[in-house]
């Protein structure tokens, strides 16, 4: 049976370097499941995979959008999957490495086939949100989906919500019906492994990657993508601080620590995720990653 290896977890966990030296071991090649990285024009933001790591081994959606396209989870559902077909053609593994979750969801479980929304649709949503803020959303969700609006687990998060109003606009019924909740049957067995940080290490090697991703030319990129600001593409971790600050309403000293922080808070939402998954291997970052993750998966090169 042809077999997928996620290696997901928290931004700046490790996962990159841990899926390298999976891949290359079982000479296969790597999926992104990163939402952000398969944007052209952003790689220090996004931490892309070097040009030596993707000389290592192949990888998949790393940097093929333009920043202003448009892309869903089911839409890398489908992209994903047939992306494996091809790999399943020469080799009985492949690996899929990333931490936005709805991505590996889509992959494993599959995404309820939700309508393609129209830029007439989005713009619109977008605009109640933009005028009226949660208030004009929650207020249309109460009449369009009041069963979505008293089930949502985070009435904060906007862009979630935004997207259930374009749902319930663009297919004419309230999302919550479309939204069944069944897991698809994949045929292929799914073994999925993280590197087990406490939370304070983990805070630490985030810290770590801003002041290297500042030192590296963050504002610089930031700056060069500012016009796009709109985008959502770049409604992300580390433009946004950098955006407010290049607009004048925050400054310097407070947006760099603003980004290690609101990307700690990012980590404790993934770190959510993973705790409710009993299926993921956690791997003990004190020892050697690849002898333990070929141990506990009962793989044998």
């Amino acid at each position: 049976m042809k077999t997928l290896i996620i290696v997901t977890g928290p931004t700046a966990s490790g996962k990159t370097d841990l899926a390298i030296d999976i891949a290359e071991s079982l000479q296969t090649e790597i999926v992104s499941a990163d939402s952000r990285q398969i944007y052209r024009g952003i790689p220090i933001g996004t931490a892309v995979p070097s040009a030596e790591q993707r000389a290592r081994v192949r990888h998949h959606f790393v940097e093929t959008l333009e920043l202003d396209e448009y892309y869903s989870a089911a839409r890398y559902e489908e992209d994903a999957l047939a992306t494996l077909d091809k790999i399943w053609k020469h080799n009985d593994y492949a690996v899929l490495c990333g931490g936005s979750m709805m991505y590996i969801d889509a992959v494993t479980r599959g995404i309820d086939p939700l309508p393609t929304i129209s830029p007439e649709v989005r713009e619109h949503a977008l605009s109640i949100y933009n005028e009226g803020g949660l208030t004009a959303i929650h207020e249309i969700l109460g009449r369009l989906d009041p069963a979505y609006l008293e089930s949502a687990a985070d009435l904060s998060n906007h862009r979630r919500l935004v997207h259930a109003v374009e749902i319930c606009i663009q297919s004419g019924r309230p999302c919550s019906e479309l939204l069944t909740g069944r897991s698809k049957e994949r045929p292929f067995k799914i073994i999925k492994t993280a590197i087990g940080h406490t939370r304070e290490a983990l805070f630490e090697r985030i810290n770590r990657r801003v002041d290297l991703m500042v030192a590296a030319g963050l504002e610089e990129e930031a700056r060069n993508v500012y016009h796009l600001r709109h985008l959502n593409s770049l409604n992300t971790v580390g433009y946004k601080e950098l955006f407010a600050m290049m607009d004048g309403t925050m400054t310097r000293e407070t947006a760099i620590p603003r980004i290690a922080k609101n990307t700690r808070v990012y980590a404790k939402k993934q770190l959510l995720w993973l705790s409710k998954d009993p299926n993921v291997i956690l791997l003990d970052p004190s020892s050697p990653l690849l002898p333990q993750f070929l141990n506990e998966s009962n793989l044998c090169l």
